[in-house]
């Protein structure tokens, strides 16, 4: 095995002067699953079978979802020649077989592994087998990595993901690479050459508001904890290369209605991945057709690939625009405030001089136009997501 590895890195050892990562993936920001949220540690094949199931039985794969990924805990040893074992009790039938299953199933498969010597879970890490787990990962069919960053003292984050871009380029199979350092480096700066997507914050809670600290620093907390540290990131955003704050907490039973529907409309708004972390076998009418309004994800799945930005704050009202192709707008008027709130829109200081039909992406009807002041009044934790289309 050691000699046929030495094989493949000279046989690769042309590309790696010419490394680079697939540039045709992620021209939109990537919609699927991870098991994280929802089920932590508590995987097998059994689950990832029922839920790539529930994909398809739900509508979620009609309404543009593919990606059904694994995170942490999968993983258990490795060899005598140094290649990544799966857990053989919770994946009896091994990851190739459940990725074939995917496959069949017309979606796109997933996994999670971290730049240190251990992941989060403390299961083995990437760091030294970089090159062995991207051929692995090519031989199973792998189609996304998401790629952590703990227990990586020492390391250099832009060298660390550079190294695992290279040796997934180096297999030849196309993969979206999601960099999840949490935005400790800046990735912004400079990941748009290296991965698809990359973390802007540390893991999303299960809660609205309420923030997580890392040495003094607020890094990571709920819903809008990690709304608020998009802010000012947006021109870093486009076709192939995404901020991301991290996967959705819609239907995990913590959020109420109202702060489910913010959520995922602040979310599209953003252009950010949209990675559904929900149990899909179980969830209520109610979250199966948000996660599904294809009006909304439209937005998200914009062509032009903008980054919508806030462009009013009030304090506990806030607006935030989205340019859409085809020259019209997103708009979504965001309520903070813990009771509902009445507002009175006057386009024109928005910088809307065109008049423009105005289209309710949650009720699925048109409201007017922007000749005429807009009165809304918006439930608590809540929001009124709009698209204004202009005239052709």
């Amino acid at each position: 095995m050691i000699r046929r590895l030495l094989i493949f890195l000279f046989f690769f050892s042309y590309h790696f002067l010419y490394a680079q990562k697939f540039t045709e993936l992620a021209l939109t920001p990537p919609m699927g699953w991870n098991s994280w949220n929802c089920f932590e540690c508590d995987v097998h094949e059994q689950l990832i079978r029922e839920i790539a199931d529930a994909m398809i039985a739900s509508g979620m794969k009609d309404a543009g979802y593919e990606y059904i990924v694994i995170d942490d805990c999968w993983q258990v040893d490795r060899d005598k020649d140094g290649f990544i074992v799966a857990d053989p009790q919770r994946f009896p039938s091994g990851i190739k077989a459940l990725a074939d299953y995917v496959h069949d199933k017309g979606l796109k498969f997933g996994l999670y592994s971290c730049a240190g010597q251990m992941t989060c879970a403390k299961r083995p890490g990437s760091r030294g087998h970089e090159f062995q787990d991207a051929i692995m990962y090519a031989r199973w069919g792998v189609d996304y990595l998401k790629y952590d960053w703990c227990n990586t003292e020492g390391q250099t984050a832009q060298e660390s993901y550079s190294l695992m871009r290279d040796a997934l380029y180096a297999t030849g199979r196309p993969v979206v690479f999601s960099l999840c350092e949490w935005g400790l480096n800046k990735p912004w700066e400079w990941a748009a050459g290296v991965g698809h997507l990359w973390r802007t914050t540390g893991d999303i809670r299960n809660n609205w508001d309420i923030p997580d600290a890392k040495e003094g620093k607020v890094w990571a907390g709920g819903v809008i904890i990690n709304l608020d540290m998009q802010q000012g990131l947006e021109k870093y955003a486009g076709p192939g290369h995404w901020n991301d704050p991290d996967m959705l907490q819609v239907g995990n039973g913590v959020l109420t209605e109202s702060e489910n529907r913010a959520h995922f409309s602040l979310w599209c708004m953003l252009a950010a991945p949209l990675m559904a972390g929900n149990d899909l076998r179980t969830m209520t009418p109610a979250v199966r057709d948000l996660l599904t309004n294809r009006e909304v994800i439209a937005v998200n799945q914009d062509s032009l690939g903008k980054q919508g930005y806030k462009i009013r704050d009030d304090g506990e009202f806030e607006i935030f625009y989205k340019l859409l192709s085809g020259r019209n707008l997103a708009i979504c008027l965001f309520n903070r405030h813990d009771t509902e709130f009445k507002v009175t829109i006057d386009w024109k200081t928005l910088q809307i001089k065109e008049t423009c039909r105005i289209r309710d992406l949650w009720k699925h009807e048109y409201c007017g136009d922007t000749g005429r002041n807009f009165t809304v009044t918006i439930p608590a934790h809540d929001v009124i997501m709009l698209k204004l289309e202009k005239a052709e």
